[in-house]
């Protein structure tokens, strides 16, 4: 039997000058910019309670870092340079001397720089879902000038993610059964009956596992959360880099807190003006010109391209593996089966970074010529973060809340249907399996805030916005309509010229080169700015 919630919200997945910095860990309240009980609230805040003290004049106290959790990601100890501590904060916004607290995980390694600190580096590489504590210590090296120039560099669970009260909805033999299971999009009235049970069972499964967390997951809660914590650190301004999702997350918290934004990155600009649909539209054409590129370079390796030479042909082949695999699941050297769904999983992973692509054509050839699901399963188990094992990172499930409390909108099975051709028209390949993911949030128990993110940010400091222009998961447009919606001199937009989810991650000299000057020296590059190509 299909397995509808849990696929749509695995779809979903699928588918952000210069400043002071306080240096001091205990630097007054008043200082730093969060009104306490007795002061006047800004204008965004206005309508809510003030924050207790408990909260805003709290200090971290930073211990040696434990290995990442199985909601995490699992892993090995971050090691010596690690230092981690636990902000606490309030479940509720809407009533903050009532709610009972929640402790996010953050982590942070010290500036190396021998003179004076900048200050702190905040990041969010995204999902909604990632766990930052988990995530930095293995992306640190890319960012040792940083760090070496003057930022600690510091990041955390958002709440409902891995060890700040993550969301869990199902067992890990449960999301293995799942994707065992998991033959691809609905094609009958009774696979689309199944679809739709499971999906509410899925909804139900994480209403009774986490439901007091549900409706304070929003993006607007953890952009509160983000506040809380650059005055924990000490810092007068946020030093912030937002990755993805991240990007969505930095400008919600620039609309809240413009006057408190320092030098901020946003990488893989989400597109804020869509809805839950054009999202996912959007998502599809950008997969499918990843793929089309992916195509076009394995073609000019000669014969040896399992897809041949590209075109309609190789979208053929591709669709007829996952036919196949609807019919028959291929073996792996697992008691696990590659099936329609993983493998897709699989292909939608690779396409996020063009060094992934030698690793595809060499998973197709095995999966076309040899019957073996072996390297197309291992890919689609990292992205959906399985260990050796079998326990999952709870990616998946903080996501599919984060977005269901962010969204407004509740898609029906009739939604499916009117944008099905759209969506097929979009990406033959993608389109008739990333239509169901509008259905992601269709059942779920509490309502969403509203498909359209306010991010207007008037008197920001200027942010620094990196677009590539082959970005599968964040097409390159959405940058241009973030940079319109943050306001007239806020967002700077630079251009890279390549392949990928994400520019400074791709090694381009011109991009480190150009963000690492804003971001250590506030040096704001021309807008219009090309790197690449």
């Amino acid at each position: 039997m299909r397995r509808g919630g849990t696929r749509a919200a695995a779809l979903a997945v699928a588918m952000a000058v210069t400043v002071g910095a306080c240096s001091g860990d205990g630097a007054p309240p008043a200082a730093l910019g969060i009104p306490e009980a007795d002061a006047a609230p800004g204008p965004e805040q206005a309508h809510e309670p003030a924050l207790p003290a408990e909260f805003t004049e709290q200090t971290l106290t930073w211990a040696e870092c434990p290995a990442p959790s199985a909601l995490q990601g699992a892993g090995e100890a971050p090691g010596d340079g690690w230092e981690c501590a636990r902000l606490s904060v309030p479940l509720d916004y809407a009533d903050p001397e009532g709610s009972e607290t929640i402790d996010i995980a953050v982590i942070r390694a010290r500036s190396t720089a021998e003179g004076d600190r900048v200050g702190s580096l905040v990041f969010n590489f995204g999902g909604p879902g990632g766990s930052g504590v988990a995530t930095l210590p293995r992306a640190a090296t890319r960012y040792e000038a940083l760090r070496a120039g003057g930022f600690d560099l510091v990041s955390f669970d958002p709440r409902g993610v891995g060890e700040s009260a993550g969301v869990v909805c199902r067992s890990d033999a449960e999301i293995d059964a799942a994707g065992q299971q998991d033959d691809g999009p609905p094609l009958t009235p009774d696979e689309e009956s199944a679809y739709l049970a499971d999906s509410r069972d899925y909804a139900r499964d994480c209403a009774a596992n986490a439901g007091r967390l549900l409706p304070h997951v929003t993006t607007r809660d953890a952009a509160r959360d983000l506040d809380l914590l650059r005055a924990a650190l000490g810092d007068e301004k946020l030093h912030y880099f937002g990755v993805s999702y991240g990007t969505k997350l930095g400008a919600v918290y620039a609309h809240l807190f413009p006057e408190r934004v320092g030098r901020a990155v946003f990488d893989a600009v989400v597109d804020p003006t869509r809805d839950v649909t054009q999202r996912a539209l959007l998502q599809a054409e950008g997969f499918q010109l990843a793929l089309d590129n992916y195509l076009a370079d394995c073609a000019a390796t000669g014969p040896d391209c399992p897809t041949g030479d590209g075109g309609r042909p190789a979208y053929d082949t591709i669709n007829g593996l996952f036919d196949a695999l609807r019919a028959r699941p291929l073996p792996t050297a697992t008691e696990r089966e590659l099936t329609a769904g993983l493998a897709l999983t699989a292909l939608l992973s690779a396409l996020y970074s063009e060094a992934s692509w030698p690793y595809l054509t060499e998973a197709l050839r095995q999966a076309l010529d040899e019957d073996r699901g072996d390297l197309l399963l291992a890919a689609a188990e990292e992205y959906n973060g399985r260990d050796a094992q079998g326990r999952y990172r709870n990616l998946h499930a903080a996501n599919n809340a984060i977005n269901c409390a962010d969204f407004a909108s509740r898609l029906t099975v009739d939604d499916v249907a009117e944008h099905r051709a759209e969506f097929e028209a979009a990406s033959p390949v993608f389109g008739p399996q990333l239509v169901w993911s509008v259905l992601a949030c269709a059942h779920w128990p509490v309502s969403g805030e509203s498909d359209r993110p306010e991010v207007s940010a008037e008197g920001a400091a200027p942010i620094l916005l990196l677009a590539t222009t082959g970005d599968p998961a964040t097409p390159y447009a959405g940058a241009e309509r973030m940079r319109e919606a943050l306001g007239d001199g806020v967002g700077v937009l630079l251009t890279y010229d390549g392949e990928g989810h994400g520019a400074y991650g791709s090694g381009d000299p011109c991009v480190t080169a150009v963000t690492d000057r804003y971001l250590l020296d506030g040096t704001v590059p021309e807008p219009g700015l090309t790197c690449g190509g």
